[in-house]
């Protein structure tokens, strides 16, 4: 049997449920002088965002200036809140504890490369810009010879902690075992580059992830990594919001049609040498 994305995981798929608004309208515009009429439950809030700032080219630390934020998620939300109107400030953490502080209160929004899924959204609701790619990354030389997912029985595979790619990979662990091979040796990671350490020091041999973190982590270290295949899925990323901030959830919907609609979305995608064709229409999902 041939394994993709899409038929490991087209069970999960099937259970998304929408809630969509309507995609953007082709003149929509930047208004930051009318927050108080557009949104006025949102005058006089700085809005929080978690991010970790250590998932490049999404969220990193700008080497010029250790204590400034650059990045595709990052730039993404800082012209989208300017768009609105808003003041931003960034709440730094490890990824994995991102998504109880949004569920929590604790931020309003997680900005970093976070995935839809239909469990996640029992928490918190989604504003969806991007579709994923996903890479596989190994040492240089891929020294196991893993090419695509059917080669993944008996590696050791490394995923984060509670990330959809650790769910892949048990899934397909237990695919493995029912078909007489040996299983997935799973080992999880805090943080990604965590995870890129663990292949690069041989403690993993595949590292699943986001393909514009793979192609960075690569280009940043071309003499011990390398991209072993990438696939494009259907898996949506978005901006994760608390349930409760459902005039927060339209105003970034407005924002991003905009600079989408102005072109400055495009800029900065360009910027960190994105593919613009994985942008996707902007819908609210929630469940």
């Amino acid at each position: 049997m041939k394994w993709t994305l899409a038929s490991v995981f087209s069970i999960g798929l099937l259970s998304l449920t929408l809630a969509a608004r309507p995609a953007l309208a082709a003149d929509a515009k930047c208004e930051p002088d009318k927050l108080s009429t557009k949104y006025p439950s949102l005058v006089g809030k700085t809005i929080k965002i978690g991010t970790d700032g250590e998932t490049p080219p999404y969220a990193m630390r700008d080497p010029k200036d250790f204590n400034h934020l650059i990045g595709l998620d990052t730039e993404l939300a800082e012209a989208t809140f300017k768009c609105i109107g808003l003041p931003i400030e960034y709440k730094l953490g490890a990824w994995s504890g991102q998504l109880p502080a949004v569920a929590n209160g604790q931020t309003d929004a997680m900005w970093d490369t976070l995935y839809y899924t239909p469990e996640r959204a029992k928490q918190m609701d989604f504003v969806i810009y991007l579709k994923a790619a996903t890479g596989g990354m190994v040492q240089k030389g891929n020294p196991k010879q893993i090419k695509s997912l059917a080669d993944i029985c008996g590696v050791r595979a490394t995923a984060g902690l509670g990330t959809v790619e650790e769910a892949q990979f048990r899934q397909l662990s237990d695919k493995c075992v029912a078909d007489g091979k040996k299983p997935v040796e799973i080992v999880t990671f805090p943080d990604i580059p965590a995870g890129a350490r663990l292949v690069m020091n041989d403690r993993a041999d595949l590292l699943l992830i986001n393909l514009g973190l793979v192609d960075q982590f690569v280009a940043d270290n071309p003499d011990k990594l390398e991209r072993s295949f990438m696939i494009v899925t259907d898996w949506k990323v978005g901006v994760g919001f608390n349930k409760n901030n459902q005039e927060l959830e339209k105003a970034v919907i407005d924002g991003m049609s905009a600079i989408r609609a102005d072109g400055t979305e495009k800029k900065i995608y360009d910027k960190y040498h994105f593919d613009y064709s994985l942008a996707m229409p902007l819908e609210i999902l929630t469940q």
